[in-house]
C-alpha cells in the first residue's frame, strides 16, 4: 500500500473516531444535564438519576471515553502502520 494512500486512511479513520468522541462527549457535557429535571423521574443506587449523571455518571463516562478513545487510536495507528514502537 502506497504511503499516501496510508496516510489518507489513517487521517479518515482518526477523523471518524475524533467525530464520535466529541458526540459522546457532548452528549454526556450538555445534553444529559439538559435534561436532568427529566431525569429525575428514574432512580440510580437510590438517588435520581439526573442528580446521579451530574455527580459522578458522567465523570465516570470521561474516564471510559478517554481509555477507549486511547485503545482505538492505538489500534487505528497499529493497523495502518504509524504505530511507535514498543
Amino acid at each position: 500500500m502506497p504511503q499516501t494512500s496510508r496516510r489518507a486512511e489513517h487521517w479518515a479513520r482518526t477523523r471518524s473516531l475524533m467525530i464520535i468522541t466529541l458526540v459522546i462527549w457532548f452528549i454526556f457535557s450538555f445534553v444529559v444535564h439538559w435534561f436532568a429535571d427529566a431525569l429525575n423521574a428514574f432512580t440510580f443506587m437510590g438517588f435520581p438519576l439526573g442528580f446521579y449523571m451530574a455527580a459522578q455518571g458522567s465523570e465516570i463516562i470521561f474516564v471510559v471515553l478517554i481509555v477507549w478513545f486511547a485503545w482505538s487510536q492505538h489500534r487505528i495507528d497499529t493497523d495502518t502502520g504509524f504505530a511507535e514502537e514498543e
